[in-house]
């Protein structure tokens, strides 16, 4: 059962005429000659896999990759096209293929998890994009014209510019636009702030602080906020610097256990 191109009757020259073909594999039973059949038809149409495959060469991905995925896509084509409903197989074969490839890009090829939604936006502006700067030769788009070109708000029209900017994630080590130092994104990032861990900690022994004795507390604030020695605190109360030093154990100690059991830990 030969299989024919003929560009007459198709919209491409890489649709052959695989219309018999299509109703002797739908006739025959499973087994090497419906085998050999079938693979006959997906040669004959993996040059239009390839060039749909082809669309998709500037976004990224190799495009070996992109011809395995399309493959893919016209393999299933085959396997679920049923010439009984009367439609010509590259209708059917087109959307799915190309459906197959889009499905790669969204699971495969964002670094980041983005939305549905978001990655429609995205198509949306980048095609509106495109078509304009065909009738707009000079200059970009503005955002207004591209909301209006592609039907979209042109709050949804940003969203789709940003989604533009993070199909693939940045290095580290890229170096900062407008920075001719070598200063690079991972020299801007930040790290751990101390200072939190003690804003925490004061938060939680100040109700606690508050109920001490008054000498107590004025023994702590003497030596932990003046910065005075126990010598000195002993001098300024009158006490010996022995009692000042069991004093301060004895707050800390309390204080401590008191937030311990607040928070649930041991002391």
């Amino acid at each position: 059962m030969p299989i024919r191109a003929t560009a007459t009757s198709h919209p491409h020259d890489d649709a052959p005429d695989t219309a018999s073909a299509f109703r002797g594999l739908a006739a025959l039973p499973a087994g090497a000659e419906r085998d050999a059949l079938r693979e006959e038809i997906v040669e004959a149409w993996l040059p239009m896999a390839d060039r749909l495959a082809g669309r998709f060469r500037s976004r990224g991905e190799n495009f070996d990759d992109l011809r395995q995925v399309a493959a893919l896509g016209l393999v299933k084509a085959v396997d679920r096209y049923d010439p009984e409903l009367g439609n010509a197989f590259e209708s059917y074969a087109v959307p799915t293929i190309t459906g197959e490839i889009k499905r790669h890009f969204r699971d495969h090829m964002w670094t980041l998890h983005v939305p549905r939604r978001v990655q429609e936006l995205r198509n949306r502006v980048r095609h509106a994009s495109q078509d304009l700067s065909q009738t707009l030769p000079g200059r970009r788009p503005t955002v207004a014209e591209i909301a209006e070109e592609a039907d979209l708000s042109e709050e949804d029209v940003r969203t789709g510019q940003e989604a533009l900017e993070i199909f693939s994630a940045l290095s580290l080590d890229a170096e900062l636009p407008g920075s001719d130092d070598g200063y690079s994104l991972g020299d801007a990032l930040g790290g751990p702030d101390p200072a939190l861990d003690t804003v925490v900690d004061r938060q939680a022994v100040r109700e606690r602080l508050a109920a001490l004795p008054e000498r107590e507390r004025a023994i702590l604030y003497m030596r932990f906020f003046d910065d005075m020695t126990q010598s000195s605190i002993a001098d300024e109360l009158g006490i010996s610097q022995m009692h000042v030093s069991r004093l301060i154990s004895r707050s800390c100690g309390r204080v401590r256990d008191q937030v311990m059991r607040d928070t649930g830990e041991e002391a």
